[in-house]
């Protein structure tokens, strides 16, 4: 990974992208040591994770996690989800937070050096490019080591540091703890 120490960094994490990218790796993700990871490149500024929340759900089994990343040094944006009923009649949740994501980087882009996107969705790859145009190094986490592979092509080729997140497995992959409020996450 190419950071400097005098850089100013904020992570931009899409919270479903990320998961998904994770999941298909076979990969739980220690959050706290990622945090810890990235603090270790540079002066974090922020470490934003974007996610859309199912209301009027009695349990929501990502609302644990969303707890503890706001208890646990991350600002997390949240927007209630859509729930629709696609042509074959099963129940989909929609929740796309490219538009924050966006907005998010922009505003903060005067104050920053160096940006970490976690996420594939290529959607986000005029993004990059506009945060490049002002100056700014872009790095991407996602993988290519699924099939088929998680990030856009465009957006890999987009980006200044490509980072797969197979090859961060051993720094910020969970490892078997007792720790019991990690093992809740």
């Amino acid at each position: 990974m190419a950071f400097y120490k005098d850089e100013r960094i904020a992570l931009f994490i899409d919270g479903a992208n990320l998961y998904s990218a994770a999941k298909t790796l076979n990969v739980e993700l220690d959050y706290r040591r990622l945090l810890s990871e990235f603090r270790k490149k540079g002066r974090l500024l922020r470490a934003n994770y974007y996610t859309a929340l199912v209301e009027n759900e009695e349990y929501s089994p990502i609302r644990p996690l969303v707890d503890w990343l706001q208890y646990n040094g991350y600002n997390v944006v949240t927007k209630p989800a859509k729930e629709f009923t696609d042509s074959a009649g099963r129940r989909r949740v929609k929740g796309d937070m490219d538009v924050e994501i966006a907005v998010d980087m922009l505003t903060l882009s005067e104050r920053l050096d160096h940006v970490v996107l976690f996420s594939g969705d290529g959607d986000l790859t005029v993004l990059v490019k506009s945060l490049q145009d002002r100056g700014l190094r872009v790095s991407v986490v996602s993988s290519v080591k699924t099939q088929p592979p998680m990030i856009s092509d465009d957006l890999r080729r987009a980006a200044d540091n490509f980072i797969d997140l197979n090859d961060l497995v051993k720094i910020i992959g969970r490892e078997n703890s007792s720790d019991e409020e990690l093992s809740e996450i």
